[in-house]
This record gives C-alpha cells, sequence and structure tokens, in this order.
C-alpha cells in the first residue's frame, strides 16, 4: 500500500484494528475495556492532528481527501465516541451487558463514519455508510433479552434498508449520467448539463431524500423516536449525534460539491424537511411524559436548525452548520449520559433532583439551557449563528418561524427543570455515578457553558474547516 494511501486512511485503520481486537478480549471488568477503547481514541485522534498538516492529500486515487472539513468532522465524531463509551460502562454493568462487543462496535462505526466524511467517491462513502448502519443496528438492539430493544433495532433495520437502497438508486443514476464514481469528475462532467435537467432531478431527490432520513429529518423521521427510546441509553447518545455528524457531511460535501449548480433542484426539499423538522420535533416534544423520547423528538427539531444553515446557503450557513453540529454533540451526548446515570427517565421522576443530588441538577440545568438555546451557553451561539445566516440571505420569515420555536422548546425543556425543584416524594436514586460519568457529564456541561462564554476558539476553528 502507497504511503498516501496508508495515511489517508489512518484514523480509519486504528478504529477497525482496535475495534477487532476488542472482539478478542474478555476480562472481569469492563474498565479494561474502556481504557482500550480510549487508547484506540487517542491514537486516532493524535492521527487526525498529524493529518492537518498534510492538507490536500489524497488516497486510493482520489477517493479519500485529507482536508479541514473532515477533520473538523471526525474530531466530533471521535467526542462523541469517547464520551459515550466513558460514560457507558457502569450503565452497561448494571444492566449485566457488559461485553467487549459494546466497545468494538461504537470503533466499528467510527471506521464506517471516517470513509462517509473524508470520503469522496460514491462507491467509498456508501461503503463507509454501511458499515456504520450494521454497527447501529447492533448497537440498537445490544440489550437482546430486552423486547424495546430487538423491537427498535429491527425497526431501525427495516427502514435504514430503504433509505439505503433510495441513496444507492440516486448514485446509479449520478453515475449512469457522468460515467464516473469520484467527485471531482462528476463535477466536471454535470456542467454543460441546465439546473433544471429532470435527469438530474431524479438523481438528486433519492440522494437527498436517503440521507435527510440518516440525519432523522421529518417527515423521514418516524424511525428516531422508536430507536432512542429503545436502544441502550449511550448508544442513543452516539446515534444521535456521531451518525447525524457523519452523515450531514456526506450530505454537504455532495450538495457543495458535485450538486452545487443545481441548488433549484434541492433547495425546496431542503427548506421543506427544516421546517417540517423544526414543527413536528418541537411539537411532538411537548406531549412526552418520557424525558428519552422528548429528547429524541427535539433532536429532530435541532436537525431543523442545522439544515436551515444549508437554506442559507452563504458562508455563514456553512459556518453555522458545523458551529451547531458541534455544540449540539456536546450537549446532547451529556444530557442522554445524564439520563443513563437515572434509575428513572420520565420527566416526572425528575422531582426533587436538586434536593436529593444539585450537583447532577445543575449539570442537567446548564445542558437543558444550553439545548434550548439561551444564554450564556453554547447553544445560543449556535442558534445566534444560523438566525444571522438567514437574515444575512434575506430568509426572513424562516428566521421568524424558527425563532418562534426556540419558545416553543423553552416549554418542554424546562419542565424537567421544574420538575428538579420540586420538594422530592421518594428518593430518585442515580445508579451510575462512576467516575467516568462524572467526568463525561461534567465535560459535556462545563464545555456547554464555557464555549457560550467564549465562543471565538470554536467560531475560528468552524471557519478554518470551510476554507
Amino acid at each position: 500500500m502507497p504511503v498516501n494511501d496508508f495515511f489517508s486512511i489512518l484514523p480509519a485503520l486504528i478504529f477497525a484494528l482496535f475495534g477487532c481486537a476488542l472482539l478478542l478480549m474478555r476480562f472481569d471488568s469492563s474498565r479494561v475495556y474502556v481504557l482500550f477503547l480510549t487508547f484506540g481514541e487517542v491514537l486516532a485522534g493524535i492521527g487526525l492532528w498529524r493529518q492537518s498538516g498534510f492538507l490536500g492529500l489524497s488516497g486510493f486515487q482520489g477517493a479519500i481527501l485529507i482536508d479541514r472539513f473532515g477533520i473538523f468532522l471526525n474530531a466530533i465524531c471521535l467526542a462523541a465516541a469517547l464520551l459515550s463509551a466513558i460514560g457507558a460502562y457502569r450503565y452497561l454493568e448494571s444492566h449485566d451487558e457488559d461485553h467487549p462487543e459494546f466497545y468494538s462496535l461504537i470503533l466499528l462505526a467510527q471506521s464506517g463514519m471516517y470513509l462517509m466524511i473524508s470520503g469522496t467517491e460514491l462507491i467509498t462513502v456508501f461503503i463507509g455508510l454501511e458499515i456504520t448502519a450494521i454497527s447501529f443496528y447492533t448497537l440498537t438492539g445490544f440489550f437482546r433479552t430486552n423486547p424495546r430493544s430487538n423491537e427498535a433495532a429491527l425497526k431501525y433495520l427495516l427502514l435504514g434498508a430503504f433509505s439505503s437502497g433510495l441513496l444507492l438508486y440516486g448514485f446509479s443514476i449520478l453515475y449512469g449520467l457522468t460515467g464516473s464514481t469520484h467527485y471531482l469528475r462528476i463535477t466536471a462532467m454535470l456542467t454543460n448539463r441546465v439546473p433544471n435537467d429532470p435527469l438530474i432531478l431524479l438523481a438528486v431527490i433519492p440522494i437527498v431524500l436517503g440521507l435527510l432520513f440518516k440525519v432523522a429529518a421529518a417527515p423521514l423521521h418516524m424511525w428516531a423516536p422508536d430507536a432512542y427510546d429503545g436502544a441502550p441509553t449511550p448508544v442513543t447518545a452516539y446515534l444521535a449525534t456521531a451518525s447525524k455528524a457523519a452523515s450531514l457531511g456526506l450530505l454537504l460535501r455532495l450538495l457543495l460539491g458535485p450538486l452545487h449548480e443545481f441548488r433549484p433542484s434541492w433547495e425546496a426539499v431542503i427548506t421543506v424537511a427544516a421546517i417540517a423538522s423544526l414543527t413536528i420535533g418541537n411539537i411532538a416534544a411537548i406531549t412526552q411524559s418520557s424525558a428519552k423520547r422528548m429528547l429524541a423528538y427535539s433532536s429532530i427539531g435541532h436537525v431543523g436548525y442545522i439544515l436551515l444553515g444549508l437554506v442559507a446557503g452563504n458562508q455563514t450557513g456553512i459556518e453555522a452548520i458545523l458551529l451547531y453540529l458541534l455544540v449540539y454533540t456536546i450537549m446532547t451526548t451529556g444530557a442522554f449520559l445524564l439520563l443513563a446515570g437515572l434509575s428513572r427517565d420520565g420527566v416526572n421522576d425528575f422531582k426533587g433532583l436538586l434536593y436529593r443530588n444539585p450537583g447532577v441538577a445543575l449539570m442537567m440545568i446548564i445542558l437543558l439551557v444550553s439545548l434550548a438555546g439561551l444564554p450564556p451557553t453554547a447553544g445560543f451561539m449556535a442558534k445566534y449563528m444560523v438566525f444571522l445566516s438567514l437574515i444575512q440571505a434575506r430568509q426572513y420569515w424562516i428566521a421568524v418561524v424558527a425563532a418562534l420555536y426556540v419558545a416553543v422548546s423553552l416549554y418542554y425543556y424546562f419542565r424537567i427543570v421544574r420538575e428538579m425543584t420540586q420538594k422530592p416524594d421518594d428518593d430518585l436514586r442515580v445508579v451510575t455515578m462512576s467516575t467516568g460519568w462524572r467526568a463525561a457529564v461534567g465535560f459535556s456541561a462545563v464545555l456547554s457553558l464555557a464555549l457560550g462564554i467564549n465562543p471565538e476558539p470554536i467560531l475560528a476553528w468552524a471557519r478554518s474547516a470551510i476554507r
């Protein structure tokens, strides 16, 4: 293997090798698995850092590209995986499911996500997408004796297979039109076609719909609430964040690359999906009595905000997407891991948490305020950038609608805050307060607050990622 090829997929190789090694391990304590995964993540992180010195390098005849955009999104996926794994091991022990396969699947999913994000060739990104999807199907049904987990995995598998078929159909049409699977050659071959070409429309619509399914955007969100609710909660944290980051990375590379000149073919679809996600996600979240299911629906609403950056279509909008993905990953992972640490996840079950465990309650309040988009948290800065991009693009009515849904989200997020401040009726037990859990949730809460107070470092990083 040429050096360039090896170096271009170095982090993915590390993920795959460490994932396979975990399948051969058997220890009495799952801490060994967490430490081994952490070591692999650190090595992969070093690999990503080293790649930042070789920007523009490609491997496998242009199928993989090293650039700031890919490094940024891969760093987000790495953070989500590491936080989810560190916060999961005591949760798995409490359910007698502390097996090395769990951590192996996290790493194998990451290897697929690396190909999705850094790939610049249709077959490569589709292989990465399927590696990721199969890993997540298995993780969703990881609690084999739990009917809800099994049902969630089956629904996810069946609907995921349909979306993969839709995506592959769009890829095949695109290949038929251009005779190539490489992004650069596809771009060159499509230069002579008009924006409203019906054959282009036949390729673009299935591709966009297939990827909107992967990010759980309405009206293709039907799998997400059941999958998020039935999956082990640390898996939900990982699925709701890293999977979205990888799929949106693939979507952005396609829509801002080979399909950029055909914006009239996909702009209306993205706009409808964004508004529908905001509407369905926020309205449905109001009616939920389960905090886990409420966060699942709210994540659909967050996808709507992310897609609005693409609707704006300017540089600020793309910066907003990257910033929102980073902030969303931090606060959503922390919120789901905090649920994993509680013995119950109903909204009413949080009653009296502020009296029983003030530290845990404070972390939850910070994360919920950030999810709602209030200052001085990172969530406020992320939403501000989205609104700014819409105003710059003169999409005033969409900005007003998006702002109104922020008010809606305040209601259901602060239902939990209200319950936490009530006098407790009984003891709310926290069952998985391991050192790793404290570190993961505490890190998420502190970062959500710190990046809201001083957002310049991540704003600068997001700007550099799209140069």
